[in-house]
C-alpha cells in the first residue's frame, strides 16, 4: 500500500467498521468507488484547497448525495477568495436536493469579506445535522476556520485538503507541503487527510490523474496524513485501473461551470445588428 494511504480513517459498512483500503479491495472490476457517505464518515467536514483545487466541487457532491439520501445537511460557505466559483453559486441546486446553504445573501451575497453569520456556530453545535464547511485555502480562508474552532468539535471533525497538481499554487509537493502546513498554522487546526483530484477539466487524461495521485501520495508521505480518495469527474473513461490506486476512487459530478463554459444562447438579434 502506498505509504500515504496508511492509516486511512476508518468508515462503517455492511455493520462493521472497515479502513478506506480494505473498502477499496471489495472491488475486482474496475476503479473501486467509496460512497460518499463512506468517505465523509463524521458529523462536520471541513473541505479546504487554493484556487482551482475543486474542493468546492467535492463538497457540493456530497452535501447533496447526503441530503437526497435523507440526512440532515448544511452547507456553510467559508470561500471569501473567488466570488465566482463557490458553494452559494448553486443555491438553487442546493435548495432542490434539501441542503440548507449557509452563507450570506442579499447585499453580500456576491461579497469577499469574512462574513461569520451566526447560524454558523448554531450549525456546528446541532449535533442532529451534517455540516460541511468550503473554506478557501489561502491565509484569509484558514482564518475564518481559525475563529471556529471553539466550536467545532474535534472528536467530530474531519479537515481535508484537496490538491490538484495542475494549478499555479500547487505545482509540486515542496508547495503542497508549504500550503498545508500554512493552512494549519492559521487555521489553528490539523488536517486529518488530503483528496487527490489533479485534472485539467476537460482535457483531463488518465495520466493526469496518475501523476497528480503519486504527487498526492508524497505529500501526504511528508505530512503523515492519510491518502483518503482519488477524485475522478463521473462518467468519464480515462482508462484507469483498481490496481493503480491504493485509495478508492471517489466519482464526482460537475455542478459549478465557469463562465465560458456556461451554457451560451446562440444571439440572431443584437443592439446593432440581426442576424438571418
Amino acid at each position: 500500500m502506498s505509504p500515504g494511504c496508511r492509516g486511512a480513517l476508518k468508515t462503517r459498512t455492511k455493520g462493521k467498521w472497515v479502513s478506506h483500503h480494505d473498502v477499496q479491495s471489495c472491488s475486482q472490476h474496475g476503479p473501486s468507488r467509496v460512497s460518499i457517505q463512506g468517505l465523509f464518515s463524521r458529523r462536520v467536514t471541513i473541505v479546504a484547497g487554493h484556487f482551482g483545487s475543486g474542493k468546492t466541487e467535492i463538497t457540493l457532491n456530497a452535501a447533496v448525495r447526503l441530503a437526497r439520501e435523507g440526512q440532515a445537511v448544511s452547507l456553510v460557505d467559508l470561500d471569501v477568495v473567488k466570488p465566482y466559483f463557490r458553494s452559494r453559486s448553486a443555491r438553487e441546486l442546493l435548495r432542490l436536493s434539501g441542503v440548507e446553504l449557509v452563507a450570506p445573501m442579499g447585499e453580500y451575497y456576491s461579497s469577499d469579506l469574512p462574513i461569520i453569520l451566526p447560524q454558523i456556530r448554531q450549525r456546528l453545535l446541532d449535533r442532529t445535522r451534517r455540516v460541511f464547511m468550503d473554506a478557501g485555502g489561502d491565509d484569509t480562508g484558514a482564518r475564518v476556520v481559525g475563529s471556529l474552532t471553539d466550536v467545532i468539535p474535534p472528536a467530530e471533525s474531519e479537515f481535508l485538503l484537496v490538491l490538484n497538481f495542475r494549478r499555479p499554487f500547487t505545482l509540486d509537493v515542496d508547495s503542497a507541503v508549504t500550503m498545508a502546513r500554512e493552512i494549519e498554522a492559521t487555521g489553528r487546526m490539523r488536517l486529518t487527510g488530503l483528496l487527490s483530484n489533479t485534472h485539467l477539466m476537460g482535457e483531463t487524461t488518465g495520466e493526469v490523474v496518475r501523476e497528480g495521485f503519486r504527487l498526492a501520495a508524497e505529500t501526504a508521505r511528508r505530512l503523515g496524513l492519510p491518502l483518503l480518495a482519488v477524485a475522478v469527474e463521473e462518467g468519464r473513461d480515462l482508462g484507469l485501473s483498481a490496481e493503480e490506486f491504493p485509495c478508492p476512487i471517489l466519482p464526482i459530478t460537475r455542478i459549478v461551470k465557469p463562465p465560458f463554459e456556461a451554457d451560451r444562447e446562440q444571439r440572431t438579434v443584437g443592439p446593432l445588428f440581426v442576424v438571418g
